[in-house]
């Protein structure tokens, strides 16, 4: 790692000593090799224990040219590119409270380090949920899912997380905190805080608390299983299904080298309701595999992380009406290069994909023909887990026109590129 000349020598050791003032010094330890980065090793670890705590650390490590790393429970911390700098990684892991549940109005407000599974578990005492289905509930954090932008299948009915949160608190590098929407430390005018900051990877701010719309927990869940012929069959039903009057809460196929496409629909409600959703899908599609409660298809693309280390991992978006044609092309490639694929889609054209092969000159390849591809018709592609042998590829692709605005936002929230400097679009 690069050590910043302004910090080198004394000066570092007297950055650490602030440090241990502002934090405690049992709240500030060495990294160690758990903590790296996509293989950039970090100096230290701080856990602030609060958010005004937080933000005066992160003026501290601002003010000093510390390149900071904002992390959660660590699902996602590989996501994006490879960190120009990691010098301290700033954990919100003690940041853990449901702060206030004001049930009768369907909100709640809840600190960025408490767990998606305890916020679910706190909420579901009135009956009520954030209707979102993040990867590994039970460690991925508020703050990083909504950084990552980590919706699941719920997003079809419910909406993306932009949908969801209604406000945010975050501590900026300067210090200061900033919020909007909900209960106010300082205004700021001009931007949508809530939209800017998800899916932002960090790069902005370190969000601290955030609030958000709940809605009523189902009182039944019912899956279906569909098995189609191929893939232009599986892409029809999905389409059906989608421009039906059916209210499913979930809608994705899954499918590989190994397995041909299974569709997956989810409904949710009173008995009758579920009766009369499943009578109008029996009309769309051919006879289904039906199950009362089937939790283990929703989680389908967390299986996809299984054994990580063997495969390159992506995200993929396609217009709906483009799943058959897309990935027709990824079968095609995969065969000619002799790589392993697998699958899962949700009906709005999010899609996963996992890629094993003989190489990772193959894997990359391929990944790069398919990103060209996509991009020439809209469509996107981004890395998520590449293997470490593989050659240099950005997680990103091209930043499109959008690019000067997002650096201006960027310098106007994060000047000195304190914040996970290099991980976003264009090495933001």
């Amino acid at each position: 790692m690069q050590e910043d000349p302004l910090i080198a020598g004394t000066g570092l050791s007297a950055v650490w000593d602030d440090l241990r003032a502002i934090v405690g010094a049992e709240n500030l330890r060495p990294a160690e090799p758990r903590d790296s980065i996509a293989g950039v090793q970090p100096n230290m670890v701080l856990e602030p224990a609060d958010e005004t705590n937080l933000g005066t650390a992160l003026h501290c490590m601002d003010a000093a040219g510390l390149a900071v790393v904002p992390r959660g429970g660590g699902t996602k911390v590989a996501w994006g590119n490879r960190p120009a700098r990691a010098d301290v990684v700033l954990s919100t892991a003690r940041l853990d409270r449901v702060i206030e549940h004001a049930w009768a109005d369907l909100t709640v407000s809840v600190e960025a380090g408490c767990t998606i599974q305890n916020l679910q578990n706190a909420l579901a005492q009135h009956g009520q949920r954030v209707a979102v289905d993040p990867l590994w509930p039970e460690r991925a954090t508020v703050g990083g899912v909504l950084s990552a932008n980590d919706s699941g299948t719920l997003r079809i009915r419910y909406g993306a997380l932009r949908d969801l949160v209604i406000g945010v608190t975050i501590a900026l590098p300067d210090g200061t905190l900033a919020s909007s929407g909900g209960k106010v430390v300082k205004n700021v005018a001009g931007y949508d805080l809530p939209k800017l900051l998800t899916g932002a990877l960090g790069t902005l701010g370190v969000i601290t608390r955030a609030i958000f719309r709940l809605h009523p927990q189902p009182r039944n869940v019912r899956s279906a299983t569909f098995i189609a012929r191929d893939l232009e069959m599986a892409n029809r039903m999905m389409l059906a299904v989608q421009g039906s009057r059916l209210a499913q809460t979930g809608l994705q196929a899954r499918f590989g080298t190994d397995a041909g496409p299974e569709i997956d629909v989810r409904f949710e409600g009173t008995d009758a309701g579920l009766a009369a959703q499943a009578e109008a899908l029996g009309k769309l599609a051919t006879p289904a595999i039906e199950v009362a409660t089937a939790d283990a298809l929703w989680r389908a693309q967390e299986e996809l992380w299984s054994s990580p280390e063997k495969a390159a991992i992506a995200k993929l978006s396609v217009l709906p009406a483009s799943i058959a044609d897309t990935y027709g092309r990824v079968r095609h490639l995969a065969d000619s290069l002799g790589v392993k694929w697998s699958a899962v889609v949700q009906g709005t054209g999010l899609g996963w994909l996992r890629l094993e092969g003989p190489s990772a000159a193959a894997i990359h390849r391929l990944l790069q023909t398919l990103r060209t591809e996509l991009e020439a018709t809209g469509g996107s592609l981004n890395l998520l887990h590449r293997l470490a042998d593989m050659p240099a590829m950005d997680a990103w692709g091209g930043v499109g026109d959008a690019f000067p605005l997002m650096l201006r936002v960027k310098q106007q929230f994060d000047t000195r590129g304190t914040l996970n400097p290099g991980r976003f679009i264009g090495g933001i």
